[in-house]
């Protein structure tokens, strides 16, 4: 990893320290950063018009292969593009060796790109949370050394190898399996929005895949929703597996009443066919500890009760 293409699809950054942060860190270590500009752009919640954004995503097409594209943030905006975005100009840039990595809105275009060309693209870190967090003093957090690392093997080995403590396993009849499917998957409130456009990968591409899911600041009743749409469309039906990652910064309320993101697990995990498993823990979403995902890779998934190994080369 050597040159790193920043773009800013989304929102505006929140603060104007992440990113510069995040890009003195990167620099630090010996990799050249292309297009900083693209941090101080705003437009609205946006980070620039969407003229600006739609042909930064579509200067992807020409840039140098073997080269790594990483978003500033995630947020919202990303929506607004995917009718204007030259996706098979993209893929045939990432099949010459170009590499995008980002996570949270960026599902949409990852999403997008796997239903419209089946290139595979990176689930993974940005630069502001990821590299250029700061604490409460405003003071720089270094990167997550799991982070680091995975990501890392991701863009110089094209590999994915992590083993995880499940932290949960809602297995239905199968106890344990070896399972090799499509890696696909996301933000989930991202993927709910793509149901029934023409952004959203067929249940043909997806027929036996391992589904990843994940989000931040969703009440688990609004995420049970969301996985009921998922099912009702037939999509949580078709998988091999599900894996769910962080579901974080929720509160629950009084009237909860012991309702809990459990317990919309086990409502989802009774109304799926006993051979799919669900399983947590996935070090993957809004967090810290995150692994950088291939996005329609072929994956191979083994587990157990207590335990599950992902692994990928693409």
């Amino acid at each position: 990893m050597k040159t790193i293409q920043l773009i800013a699809p989304s929102g505006a950054t929140l603060d104007s320290k992440s990113p510069l942060l995040g890009i003195e860190w990167l620099r630090a270590q010996g990799i050249q950063i292309e297009n900083s500009v693209c941090v101080e752009r705003v437009s609205e919640r946006f980070a620039g018009k969407d003229a600006e954004r739609l042909a930064e995503l579509n200067l992807l097409a020409q840039l140098t292969p073997h080269k790594l594209v990483m978003a500033m943030r995630g947020g919202y905006g990303i929506h607004r593009l995917l009718p204007n975005i030259e996706w098979s100009a993209i893929a045939k840039a990432i099949e010459n060796g170009l590499q995008v990595c980002g996570h949270s809105d960026f599902t949409a275009f990852s999403l997008a790109l796997l239903a419209k060309t089946g290139a595979v693209t990176l689930s993974g870190p940005m630069l502001n949370y990821d590299f250029g967090r700061v604490n409460d003093d405003g003071q720089a957090i270094p990167p997550n050394e799991f982070m680091w690392e995975h990501f890392q093997r991701a863009v110089d080995q094209r590999r994915l190898d992590c083993k995880v403590l499940a932290t949960q396993a809602y297995l239905g009849s199968q106890s344990s399996n070896s399972i090799s499917g499509l890696l696909w998957g996301g933000n989930l409130t991202v993927i709910t929005s793509l149901i029934g456009t023409p952004y959203m990968p067929t249940s043909t591409q997806t027929q036996g895949g391992i589904l990843f899911l994940e989000d931040v600041n969703e009440h688990p009743y609004r995420i049970e929703r969301m996985l009921m749409q998922l099912l009702d469309a037939g999509i949580l039906k078709n998988q091999a597996a599900i894996l769910l990652g962080g579901f974080s910064a929720y509160r629950l309320y009084e009237n909860d009443r012991g309702y809990s993101l459990e317990s919309a697990i086990k409502m989802i995990r009774s109304r799926l066919p006993s051979t799919i498993p669900i399983l947590t823990g996935l070090p993957f979403g809004h967090q810290t500890d995150k692994l950088t995902l291939p996005v329609g890779a072929t994956a191979s998934l083994a587990y157990s009760a207590d335990r599950f190994k992902l692994s990928a080369q693409w």
